[in-house]
């Protein structure tokens, strides 16, 4: 219980320093961001419900714009190595061997010379790295990723080793069915701790700790499998809550005969799920993209927390606006009820019966003229608007708004709007680059004799 005790620990320690992050802290400021980003802005403002509060979310579309123009880059994975150079002729040489091997014509390609088989090994990776996308749903992860990092300042993808996977191959030897392959997560950053949050960069954390709350059934059915005996079960079934149990995999580094391996344990409060054990790999299975970064830590920084102010009052601008539109359009109107006895109805054409003179007729209903609105409103609300957009690189052009009278014009700015997300690109290139360097580590210590199924001009 020692080891459950020490994860635990650490785990508290890291979730005390996330709470202390900025002015809310991060569990708070992201569950406030995630609500501001799906539109429920006015949540706790006790504004009642008589009136119309109005949204106009510019949080959403200035994520949806960024998001999206990151996505619409080259999201595809291709290994490449050094001093091994992809000529023309060297991909039509490459081209005939992959069609040989396809018809199982094997002569010769064992013996393949040093750089010809580096070039038919990165070429099938690259095409492997296709397959495994669309098996894990590469496209709708990233997109998760980066939504997780627009709200809460980090997302991350997190590779591991599903050993049940049936990959629909068969060993040569036996014949038997292979089973294990990689699965994809896109994980919070509410449910990853870093063991040292001054250093940014993951590869040099000491530790990284992973919850999760699963099924407490499944974490049993794991401790059994895993050797745990009748006493730890027990303990951890009575460590669920509501048929849910708070799982920590501790992951870390050591050194095994002079290669840097990465050892992980699984515990609960129960007990522990399942030993320490030596996962294979070089490097941590988990990719980070930080939306802005905090200095040397590596918790980033999200843009909502910043545009919430600017959303709040545009919001309350926009609702007095409306209000008042409202208040002429339908003004206040006052009935003496000693001459007016019947009921009001406000509907068009009502007839009013009133009883009394002619100076009682007069003045039997009144309307409340609402003051006039500043002219100068609206304008001040287009303005935020605007200049909200401009500043987060969302401007007309970008957005694709401006009308195409000068083209080239349009051009200028829509460059322009896209100079400050460069930066941005180039962390998100580099995520994708480490995404590919987990999926390499895995096929090489995961995989040892197996052959990859690709697809390609020759077919499977």
């Amino acid at each position: 219980m020692e080891t459950v005790k020490q994860i635990f620990t650490e785990y508290e320690n890291a979730n005390n320093f996330k709470a202390s992050m900025g002015t809310k802290g991060l569990y708070e400021q992201s569950r406030i961001n995630e609500r501001f980003f799906i539109g429920d802005q006015w949540y706790g403002a006790n504004c009642g419900n008589d009136r119309p509060l109005v949204r106009h979310n510019i949080i959403r579309r200035i994520g949806d714009y960024k998001i999206s123009f990151l996505l619409s880059g080259e999201n595809r994975i291709k290994y490449s190595a050094a001093g091994v150079f992809t000529t023309n002729e060297k991909k039509r040489e490459i081209s005939a061997l992959k069609k040989r091997l396809a018809l199982r014509e094997l002569e010769g390609v064992e013996a393949l010379d040093r750089e010809n088989e580096n070039s038919l090994m990165l070429s099938a990776l690259s095409q492997y790295a296709d397959t495994v996308s669309g098996r894990v749903g590469f496209s709708a992860l990233l997109e998760q990723v980066l939504r997780n990092a627009f709200v809460s300042g980090t997302g991350l993808l997190y590779t591991y080793w599903d050993t049940d996977a049936d990959t629909g191959l068969y060993t040569k030897s036996t014949g038997s069915r292979i089973k294990g392959e990689i699965a994809c997560q896109a994980l919070k950053i509410e449910n990853v701790c870093f063991g040292d949050p001054y250093c940014e960069n993951i590869s040099d954390q000491p530790y990284i700790i992973i919850a999760s709350h699963m099924n407490a059934q499944e974490v049993i059915i794991r401790a059994r499998r895993f050797g745990a005996g009748a006493t730890i079960l027990a303990r951890i079934e009575n460590s669920a809550v509501n048929g849910k149990i708070l799982v920590l995999t501790r992951l870390h580094k050591e050194n095994i005969d002079g290669e840097t391996h990465i050892l992980a344990t699984q515990v609960c409060r129960g007990g522990v799920i399942r030993n320490l054990w030596d996962t294979r790999l070089h490097r941590y299975p988990l990719a980070k993209f930080s939306w802005d970064r905090r200095g040397e830590c590596p918790y980033g920084e999200s843009e909502v927390t910043y545009l919430i102010p600017n959303q709040i009052a545009l919001n309350r601008m926009i609702t007095a606006n409306v209000w008042s539109g409202m208040a002429n359009g339908m003004p206040i109107m006052l009935v003496n009820g000693d001459t007016v006895t019947g009921e009001i109805t406000n509907d068009p054409g009502q007839i009013i019966k009133i009883y009394g003179s002619n100076e009682d007729v007069s003045n039997a209903v009144k309307y409340i003229s609402p003051p006039d609105f500043a002219d100068k409103f609206q304008g001040t609300v287009d303005s935020l608007i605007k200049n909200t957009l401009n500043q987060s690189g969302a401007n007309e052009a970008a957005l694709g708004e401006m009308e195409a009278n000068n083209a080239t014009a349009i051009q200028r700015l829509n460059t322009a709007a896209m100079l400050p997300l460069t930066a941005m690109r180039k962390r998100y290139h580099a995520f994708l680059e480490e995404v590919a360097l987990i999926w390499a580590d895995f096929w090489m210590t995961q995989y040892k004799n197996r052959e990859l199924e690709i697809v390609d001009e020759n077919g499977i």
